[in-house]
């Protein structure tokens, strides 16, 4: 029997949830997948003596919520000298900012650290990265006249060995485009990054489906980086990514500044 013999009172907060969620940018697919597991849970289980029926409901919606953004904290581990984070994703996400306020963060837990610059398309990419790195005291890698990236990394490799942590900056482009699809499967096979970090901006929406996706499949996602995550964006566009790659969201970027970066907490978020 179920106990929420009212079942239009879950019908009509899971349509709330819904369109919360819908108008946050989380994928159709997903909010219905979601939405289908707590009325299911929502009828079908016993509510705890201790609780009323309404609170009950509620954490079902949370559990599910908690489930859905990757249940735990998930660390970056720096557990081999090099480790190599290879930071993936389309142009105007904050890739490169992200790769300095990475940087800045295991800096400030003790480990040596450096980044490579790999996009050598964007003007002045390494130039910000320079800027970037001077101003945490980190040592950048790159070279402006070399137009093949896998080029740039091998000239450098050999002094990657005295670092704890390398962060690889890749190029984005405005679209997923066959080179640049081809060009990230060419620098995993190679570089072999123990994290391949996706970067995706708050305010990416629908279209982050099949980003998610194809980068996924082109280099094995092991974690994102929500960006603008301080602005009106919802962020929902970012969370689909999580669910669709099946990577956990491993930081938030909050803000402008170099330490505007926070570890994700499902929970608390």
């Amino acid at each position: 029997r179920a106990i929420f013999v009212d079942s239009k009172l879950v019908d009509e907060l899971i349509k709330d949830l819904q369109r919360a969620l819908i108008q946050a940018d989380v994928n159709v697919k997903l909010v219905f997948d979601l939405s289908k597991r707590i009325r299911e849970r929502a009828l079908d289980e016993k509510t705890p003596g201790t609780i009323s029926k309404k609170e009950h409901l509620i954490n079902i919606v949370y559990e599910e919520l908690v489930k859905f953004l990757g249940e735990a904290k998930t660390e970056i581990k720096i557990n081999k000298k090099p480790t190599k984070i290879m930071l993936v994703g389309l142009i105007g996400n904050g890739k490169t900012s992200s790769a300095a306020k990475i940087a800045k963060y295991f800096k400030n837990r003790g480990k040596k650290v450096c980044l490579i610059q790999l996009d050598v398309y964007r003007p002045s990419s390494l130039e910000q990265l320079q800027v970037l790195g001077e101003s945490i005291d980190i040592e950048v890698f790159g070279d402006e006249k070399e137009k093949n990236p896998l080029k740039i990394y091998k000239k450098f490799e050999k002094k990657f060995d005295k670092f704890d942590l390398v962060i690889v900056d890749t190029a984005g482009r405005h679209a997923l485009d066959k080179e640049l699809i081809k060009e990230i499967e060419e620098l995993n096979k190679y570089i072999k990054p123990d994290e391949r970090i996706l970067v995706i901006g708050a305010d990416i929406g629908q279209g982050s489906k099949e980003q998610a996706e194809q980068f996924h499949k082109s280099c094995n996602i092991t974690g994102i980086i929500v960006t603008k995550i301080d602005g009106t964006a919802k962020g929902g566009g970012a969370l689909t990514g999580a669910a669709i790659s099946n990577a956990p969201i491993k930081f938030l970027s909050v803000g402008e500044k170099i330490d505007d970066l926070e570890q994700f907490n499902p929970k608390g978020f």
